[in-house]
């Protein structure tokens, strides 16, 4: 297997890029929402206006002088890169290449800032699914017929560049989120060696999630995911989401929905039937904000403290 390298396209690589968008076409014709008929009839400088465009880039990888695979991330807006065009050459597959050009895209989104990186793949292509799964998208439950081919199910994904699996150094963070509230303040503490306890429990336990929200290397949020399965509902696993925070100056600025909407994606990846979450009757404002997101005040909750024997 010889070595490849990753190499940005540039204006003069236009006929580089025609040729390798080519080959994609003609091998994996039912990847593509676009055709080879179509892209073959492309004047020079469609591809030259392609590479111009300064919210897009190409990615390639290379061996001896050719082309084996290619990716190409487009910022539709700001906070938003879409991930397209992604192919394999057959020679270059089982070398990691896919691995190399999806996390090239995702290191160019970050340094654009950008919230979250989305990407369809067709739901027959189980190689692709599963590269992407392993590095954290989730699908967001939209689908579609491609456009190529409408009798293929096309489905989206979406990684969150703010989202993310807590880590040690975070705890702290996190529980000063959580304090930072007239209801849960007293009843939180201050950290210490009782949350890294709490935190080593929730690691392990292959249920359990806890989130944080990271903007410029701040934790500005945080919930816990817990995946419950259950015999009721015909055996089904409901989502809980706990402890939802966001940092006071950033409150009315729609990251509380954001983060409960990526907390759905993640249920649907794993299964879930449902969301459920329970909410202080004093916190009116998260009542209407919970509202808003389609839940229903439907049953009432009971808690009761166990005190040692």
């Amino acid at each position: 297997m010889p070595e490849f390298t990753i190499e940005r396209l540039t204006t003069a690589d236009a006929e580089r890029l025609r040729e390798v968008r080519l080959r994609a076409l003609a091998d994996s014709p039912d990847a593509f929402g676009s055709t080879y008929e179509r892209e073959v009839a492309f004047p020079a400088e469609k591809w030259v206006e392609r590479l111009e465009n300064p919210d897009s880039v190409f990615f390639v990888a290379t061996a001896d002088g050719a082309i084996h695979g290619m990716v190409y991330g487009l910022a539709e807006r700001p906070e938003h890169v879409h991930l397209l065009s992604m192919w394999v050459a057959p020679e270059a597959r089982g070398a990691k290449v896919g691995s190399r050009l999806v996390d090239e895209v995702i290191a160019w989104a970050r340094g654009r800032q950008a919230e979250e990186v989305e990407l369809w793949a067709v739901d027959v292509n189980t190689a692709a699914r599963a590269l992407y799964a392993g590095k954290g998208f989730v699908p967001t439950g939209k689908v579609m017929g491609l456009p190529s081919n409408p009798s293929l199910q096309d489905s989206q994904y979406v990684l969150s560049l703010v989202f993310r699996a807590a880590r040690a150094e975070d705890v702290p963070a996190v529980v000063a989120l959580i304090a930072d509230d007239a209801v849960a303040a007293r009843r939180t503490g201050t950290y210490g060696p009782a949350h890294e306890a709490a935190f080593a429990a929730i690691r392990a336990d292959p249920n359990n999630e806890l989130i944080v929200a990271e903007l410029k290397g701040e934790i500005v949020g945080t919930m816990q995911l817990t995946y419950i399965p259950g015999i009721s509902r015909n055996g089904a696993t409901r989502l809980q989401v706990e402890a939802v925070r966001v940092a006071a100056h950033l409150r009315g600025q729609g990251w509380g929905r954001k983060m409960m909407e990526w907390a759905h994606a993640k249920g649907r990846a794993r299964g879930c039937v449902m969301v459920q979450l329970t909410s202080d009757k004093q916190r009116e404002d998260a009542h209407r904000f919970y509202r808003s997101l389609g839940y229903a005040q439907s049953h009432e909750g009971f808690k009761l403290p166990l005190t040692p024997a």
